[in-house]
């Protein structure tokens, strides 16, 4: 049970809760939209209805996953300002410009040519569709964007810099926050994640059809754009999961150390930990099984680079925090009036470890008068719990190397026209539909509890960020949200396995038998 009056983690269980539903839909509309434009592409050149039924049926699914996105994503920037009110104050330049772009540029581009995808069909021409099937992919994509690089300043805080006059963080250099390394591989590797859902949910909906032996016309062909697409997709995953390995790596060293448990700095290269009980407590790994070199060719690309262990990094940032305590005293004084030069140079010179010293405020008010053991147990908080970090990591990897394996089985057997008899493999890939989701969100746990106790790197405290409010009203809002939130997941499962159990031969009967050779089964076919 969590204490009432922890108005922190009661915020941080609402945006994480909400943040988690909403996540639900965004794969799945960012894979499928580049499905429906494969599936047109293919109608356009081949003029076979049967690929505009696919590209209806499943922009159909599209729609109603899209729709429910849209819904669960609008609370979630409204609660910067209700129950993130400093962290909106202290970084709302940085911040909020990414997220005002990706409202005004993608999101309306998107939303915009949803419509004229949906009403279109007999009012534009076959390529004049196609376009406006791109561009909601397009918009659907540059949504992301905008948004993972919001989310990539909060992991690298780059292009800013804290002026002691209005106690705020300011943009420096869009440029910086734009090219972000930590945002630029955060997005092609969450795209590619998303392609993976899209493919599985695809493929595995076409499984289910060959299974039971209806639209199998229809479904061979969505199998095999499936098949393509995922094997794709989760080869780029995994390429781009070692870049992303490797920007952790680079700026991110404690995330990186937890994730595979490394309490010690070890002779470089590194091992890599495959399996391991990690024990906080005693700060060693029990049972460890490990693979020379591995983590030091992932995450420094060299044979010479260390791979900084926790307790070394746990020195470090007791260090950081004694420079923050003086970036503190300074900053004090220049609020006060005192503009010396003394006075200057000391807050220029320690202006970096500011964040660290704010991270004393947990256990004093008066940071400059911090006791060694307060230092130390403010530096101990620098570490998130490591067990839950690596054990969310490897069930990510595991479940992509089993995708790997799907999608490449799939595509052998439909190379060698011999998949009807995989009956295994067909059940396989239905049983896996929901597969993605899982990799999903113990990926974004990685990346976000991973980053604990910041909000901001290195820059804000999450303890320091929220807004000053009675629990009860984050209560009131966060079984509020909840409420509608679950039944808007159940009226989402309620339409998708509505319209999967329908079929496609529900969008018309006899020409679709005339077009594909496959009888039109009805609504009830089992």
């Amino acid at each position: 049970m969590l204490p009432v009056a922890d108005v922190v983690e009661l915020s941080r269980l609402q945006f994480g809760l909400t943040a988690m539903f909403h996540f639900l839909f965004v794969p799945l509309t960012l894979g499928l939209s580049w499905i429906l434009v494969i599936c047109e592409s293919v109608y356009v050149m081949t003029g076979q209805q049967v690929y505009k039924d696919m590209t209806r049926f499943w922009g159909k699914l599209f729609g109603i996953n899209f729709a429910m996105g849209v819904t669960t994503g609008m609370t979630l920037e409204f609660q910067f300002g209700t129950n993130w009110a400093y962290y909106a104050h202290y970084v709302g330049d940085i911040f909020g410009t990414p997220l005002a772009i990706e409202g005004m540029m993608a999101f309306f581009l998107e939303s915009t040519f949803v419509g004229l995808f949906f009403f279109g069909w007999n009012r534009l021409s076959k390529v004049q569709h196609l376009v406006v099937t791109f561009l909601v992919a397009l918009g659907s994509n540059l949504s992301a964007l905008w948004i993972l690089i919001a989310n990539g300043w909060m992991q690298n805080p780059v292009g800013a810099e804290f002026n002691y006059q209005t106690m705020r963080m300011e943009l420096t250099s869009i440029t910086d926050v734009i090219f972000n390394p930590v945002a630029q591989v955060k997005f092609v590797h969450t795209l590619a994640a998303g392609y993976v859902a899209a493919a599985m949910f695809v493929l595995g909906v076409s499984a289910w059809y060959l299974l039971r032996a209806r639209d199998t016309g229809f479904a061979i062909r969505s199998f095999a754009v499936a098949a393509g697409f995922g094997l794709a997709s989760v080869c780029s995953v995994i390429v781009l999961g070692d870049e992303s390995g490797y920007a952790t790596g680079e700026v991110q060293k404690v995330k990186l150390a937890a994730i595979e448990a490394e309490w010690d700095t070890h002779p470089a290269p590194a091992a890599i930990t495959v399996f391991g009980l990690p024990n906080q407590a005693e700060q060693r790994t029990d049972y460890a099984v490990r693979i020379p070199y591995a983590l030091g060719l992932i995450a420094t690309r060299s044979t010479d680079k260390q791979i900084t262990g926790i307790k070394d990094l746990v020195r470090e940032h007791e260090a950081r925090i004694r420079n923050g305590m003086l970036a503190y005293e300074a900053l004090v004084k220049l609020r006060a009036g005192d503009g010396s030069e003394d006075v200057k140079r000391q807050f220029e010179r320690h202006q970096a470890d500011l964040g660290f010293g704010l991270l004393l405020k947990k256990y004093t008010p008066n940071v400059v008068d911090a006791t060694p053991v307060q230092i130390a147990a403010a530096a101990q908080d620098t570490i998130p719990r490591v067990a839950p970090l690596f054990w969310s990591f490897r069930v990510m990897v595991g479940l992509g190397l089993l995708f790997l394996f799907i999608f490449g089985a799939s595509f052998w057997f439909l190379a060698r026209r011999n998949l009807a008899p995989q009956r295994w493999l067909l059940r396989l890939a239905v049983i896996s539909i929901p597969l993605p989701w899982v990799a999903i969100m113990t990926g974004w746990f990685v990346a976000e509890y991973g980053r604990q106790p910041w909000s901001i790197s290195g820059v804000l405290p999450t303890f320091l960020s929220a807004s000053s409010i009675e629990p009860g009203q984050v209560w009131f809002s966060l079984i509020g949200l909840m409420t509608i939130y679950v039944l808007l997941f159940a009226i989402e499962m309620y339409l998708m396995l509505k319209y999967i159990r329908l079929g496609p031969s529900s969008l018309h009967t006899g020409r679709y038998f005339r077009e594909t050779g496959t009888p039109a089964h009805s609504a009830n076919a089992s």
